[in-house]
């Protein structure tokens, strides 16, 4: 039976059509043989390529991994939100079983975060005991995940007494022999970066995405910029570091210093696209974030001053293009999401999908 998606299907951001039809679970433009079939099955509405959460953490929860059951709820969410495709971005939980499961989204794994003993959440992170390990680290996640590594770049170093703050993980060299080391696996790197002293380091590395970028200055908006390096903002994660400073009365530069990050956090996503940075969507899910609230996240960078259209559109085809993931085209997966308007026009739209079709079949209506 062949499905008939009708009304605007947006390709990409200068391409549109009134129709296509989904048979054996992908996508033509030509109109299938027997009509009877292709109307017993439409869809209406706003059709966009399936969503992608470019930073969500399927296996883990607040304390570490979590049973496949639960992974499995969390995906379950994330699906149906729209979200189609899942950048992992980094899990103590082996998760490479989602790829079997044709109800579950698209996953994209980046192993383990790599980190240090005690310099970052626990139960999270592989730990490394010696910064020189990093490379041989890396070269390992990259054969068990799916094309990406996840460093955490910096984090609070709690052995400075009061004085405790965000420092960086790894001396510069190391980092750039790491991530040369993944270039050459195959893989691309992404970090996990507070810290306005990481910055400086993952770049001349060649980092290839900066996860958070909270501490980014001017200087380093402009040579993120200039290398065309994406940004993942997770604002809904940034919108607690208010609490997280409450939470660190032993550390007082540690605190201030979140607080500001905080403060500052619209700004800094407004400067960077009006830079020309490619600000991606993604919700970090999976630690003390749901799963699931990727129209949330959406909202809050067009709160910040991203205009609405860029916003779906990075939460969409662009992101997917990003990732060599196919979108809307001939002969491609129908991994789609119908709505009742155009959430171009209204960012809340996202929030409300009529209809989401993964594989070539309707798994919410």
């Amino acid at each position: 039976m062949a499905l008939h998606l009708r009304g605007t299907v947006v390709l990409d951001d200068e391409r549109e059509v009134g129709e296509v039809w989904v048979v054996g679970g992908r996508i033509t433009f030509e109109r299938p043989s027997s009509a009877r079939d292709a109307q017993d099955t439409v869809l209406e509405g706003w059709v966009l390529p399936g969503l992608v959460d470019v930073h969500c953490h399927i296996g883990l929860a607040s304390d570490g991994p979590v049973d496949d059951g639960t992974a499995e709820k969390q995906a379950l969410a994330d699906r149906d939100s729209g979200v189609l495709l899942v950048r992992d971005a980094g899990s103590p939980a082996d998760t490479g079983w989602v790829h079997d499961r044709d109800d579950l989204p698209r996953l994209i794994r980046a192993g383990r975060h790599l980190a240090r003993p005690k310099r970052y959440l626990r139960h999270y992170g592989r730990e490394l005991t010696s910064v020189d390990q990093l490379p041989d680290a890396v070269r390992e996640e990259a054969a068990r995940g799916d094309g990406w590594v996840k460093l955490v770049a910096d984090w609070i170093d709690r052995d400075l007494g009061a004085e405790g703050d965000l420092r960086p993980l790894w001396p510069a060299d190391v980092l750039a022999e790491a991530v040369a080391a993944a270039h050459a696996a195959g893989a691309r790197v992404t970090a996990h970066t507070f810290a306005t002293e990481s910055l400086d380091a993952l770049l001349d590395a060649g980092i290839d995405c900066l996860e958070h970028a909270t501490g980014a200055s001017a200087d380093h908006i402009d040579r993120i910029a200039a290398a065309g390096i994406p940004v993942t903002a997770t604002l809904l994660q940034i919108a607690q570091f208010e609490a997280i400073a409450a939470q660190a009365s032993r550390y007082p530069v540690f605190a201030a210093r979140m607080r500001a990050l905080h403060a500052h956090r619209y700004t800094l996503v407004r400067d960077l696209h009006d830079a020309g940075v490619p600000v991606l969507v993604g919700t970090d899910a999976g630690g003390t974030i749901g799963h699931g609230k990727i129209a949330d996240e959406a909202a809050e960078l067009v709160r910040a001053g991203i205009p609405t259209r860029d916003v779906v559109a990075a939460a969409s085809w662009r992101t997917r293009t990003w990732l060599g993931a196919p979108g809307i085209a001939e002969g491609e997966s129908a991994d789609v999401v119908v709505y009742g308007a155009d959430p171009r026009d209204d960012v809340a739209v996202l929030g409300r999908p009529r209809a989401v079709v993964l594989r070539g079949r309707p798994v919410t209506t």
